[in-house]
């Protein structure tokens, strides 16, 4: 039984980051019907703009807490500035082009944010600086400390934020309009250019957040991080419902909760064969059995309208 409570407080947490991540995929495909697979290595920027703040200020004498929103607020303007810049040179050009052109603008522009912060910040690992101490706490008999309890409840907050954000504000409401038909909210006096480029900055700064995130998490960086990372909360998108806010989340907990238990379990039966080395694979077999069983996702609706 604790093993179980271990697992599922493990999941919890890294579900968090994935449905932070997730959020991103879904509102670009919402409203563009575009996978914007270069938005994991936005994750990638901004973990690496955490890490150099982190580093440059740990022995400045600056309190944490402040060390922390310094880094998070710069990694947040760094992602924000890219992801704008992203979808006005790289996709709105191709915005009424053949989807596959888009596309493969996507996987190019990902290939080159990639390479590009290997140039920033090189090839090599980059460790988090000794800033946190974490405390280590028992729940129903699961070891918890409070870095995890930080990010869970941190990335909850971000996503309850958002989704009030979406659904009660007036440019909350120009989004909807916009993912619904864009002709017609441009016919309802709605800046849809305007619109796009706020999805792309909201869903960036989420980036940073779980950029930063992933970095206090598993206390390293790395240029090629964003990849994995983007494929498994695209898993998430896709579990939830790809385009609904709603089942971003509860995809990217799901994935989280599932990784972690297979991971777990199934590594125990398979003696450490199937264990936490290959937990990517138990991700990407959720992304398989969705798309066979239920491409539409759990809180997706079915279209008849080939992707």
């Amino acid at each position: 039984m604790d093993i179980f409570v271990q697992q599922i407080v493990n999941g919890l947490v890294l579900g968090s980051i994935y449905a932070l991540v997730a959020l991103g995929y879904t509102m670009v495909y919402g409203i563009l019907g575009l996978i914007n697979f270069a938005h994991g290595d936005i994750v990638m920027v901004g973990a690496l703009v955490g890490l150099s703040v982190f580093h440059a200020l740990s022995g400045s004498g600056l309190p944490v807490p402040l060390v922390l929103l310094l880094a998070v607020g710069a990694a947040m303007v760094v992602c924000m500035a890219l992801g704008v810049s992203i979808e006005r040179l790289a996709y709105r050009p191709l915005r009424h082009a053949p989807r596959l052109a888009p596309l493969i603008t996507a996987i190019g522009v990902s290939i080159l944010l990639q390479y590009s912060a290997a140039l920033v910040w090189s090839k090599q690992y980059i460790p988090m600086p000794e800033l946190l101490s974490p405390t280590r706490f028992t729940v129903l008999g699961a070891h918890v400390t409070d870095l995890q309890a930080a990010i869970f409840l941190l990335a909850c907050g971000v996503m309850a934020g958002l989704y009030w954000f979406i659904t009660k504000t007036r440019v909350g409401t120009a989004m909807r309009a916009t993912e619904q038909n864009k002709e017609v909210a441009g016919l309802m006096g709605i800046d849809i250019n305007r619109i796009i480029s706020l999805t792309f900055l909201v869903g960036s700064g989420l980036a940073a957040v779980a950029g930063i995130m992933v970095v206090l998490y598993y206390g390293i960086g790395h240029y090629s991080m964003g990849f994995i990372l983007g494929l498994k909360a695209f898993t998430a998108a896709v579990l939830g419902g790809i385009g609904n806010v709603r089942g971003a989340m509860l995809g990217g907990m799901l994935l989280g909760i599932i990784e972690s238990l297979a991971s777990g379990y199934i590594g125990d039966l398979t003696g450490g064969f199937f264990g936490s080395n290959y937990r990517d694979v138990f991700a990407f077999l959720v992304l398989v059995l969705v798309l066979v069983l239920r491409p539409s996702g759990l809180l997706g609706q079915a279209s008849g309208e080939r992707a």
